[in-house]
């Protein structure tokens, strides 16, 4: 039955442009903004693990701050172990010859006294940004921030490594004490200069194996964020090819529609002509 009231054609037609239009609109958004799901009204599950995760991501950027200025600390102590040590080496080279009776020990004891001085140097110099890891200034152990940790019900905890500093302001005050002018001062010092020898060895060591651990956490932390940011991009972005594809496939669709629609509304006017004589 046909009327001039109800054309059916043309709502069926206009309801199929719509959902065609509807479409077309969402795949030039993906295109234009890159992205699948770019508000939560996409798919509100999805969008709030993303931000989730994209906030962690933004943590881990901050956490790895923290590594760099840690294992610049660390490096810093390190290096002025390494040098405290090669000092000691070189006094225990001349205590031993202040061990001979035929000797100037007043010479050697300059020598030393010199060298004393400039391990004092190098202990009051090792610090970056105000920390100071072998001065005795610092003696409870300094925390760097490692990781951020999250649970499964979403608590968030935070991991450190921790520094324990050095004490070589101890050792330097020893070493300084020496009087080699005498053979019983050079008996002492010879007693002595081993074992503030081995507490800058272990010192050095300490520090060495603290920067390896943070140097690992630092690439850790750097792999983590890549993975968490390619993990992001899996669920939200959208694929360029698919939606290049689709966005053709629906201009095509949308113009068939169009021209259906106009079909559908010029229905009507075929009744005119059951009216003309």
């Amino acid at each position: 039955m046909s009327s001039i009231l109800t054309n059916n054609s043309a709502m069926v037609a206009l309801q199929t442009l719509r959902g065609i239009n509807s479409n077309l609109a969402k795949t030039q958004d993906e295109i234009s903004t890159g992205k699948s799901i770019a508000s939560a009204k996409d798919n509100a599950a999805v969008w709030a693990i993303t931000k989730t995760m994209e906030a962690d991501v933004d943590s881990f950027k901050s956490v790895g701050d923290s590594l760099a200025l840690g294992q610049s600390t660390v490096g810093v102590a390190r290096a002025a172990s390494e040098s405290v040590t090669d000092l000691l080496k070189e006094m225990k080279k001349l205590i031993i010859s202040s061990q001979e009776e035929n000797v100037d020990r007043t010479k050697i004891q300059t020598d030393l006294t010199a060298m004393a001085t400039e391990i004092g140097s190098i202990i009051s110099a090792a610090q970056f940004n105000g920390l100071n890891l072998v001065n005795n200034s610092e003696t409870a152990a300094v925390n760097v921030l490692a990781s951020l940790d999250r649970a499964s019900d979403g608590t968030v905890t935070t991991a450190n490594i921790a520094i324990t500093p050095q004490n070589l302001t101890a050792v330097q005050t020893a070493v300084a004490a020496y009087d080699v002018s005498t053979a019983a001062g050079a008996a002492t010092a010879l007693a002595g200069i081993e074992t503030q020898l081995q507490t800058s060895i272990t010192a050095a060591a300490n520090f060495g194996s603290v920067a390896k651990r943070i140097e690992i956490q630092s690439d850790f932390v750097k792999k983590l964020s890549d993975a968490m940011t390619s993990g992001i991009g899996a669920l939200v972005d959208a694929d360029m090819e698919e939606a290049s594809a689709r966005l053709q496939a629906l201009q095509v669709q949308q113009q068939l529609a169009t021209q259906s629609l106009s079909i559908a509304n010029q229905a009507p006017q075929t009744l005119l002509s059951l009216f003309r004589g």
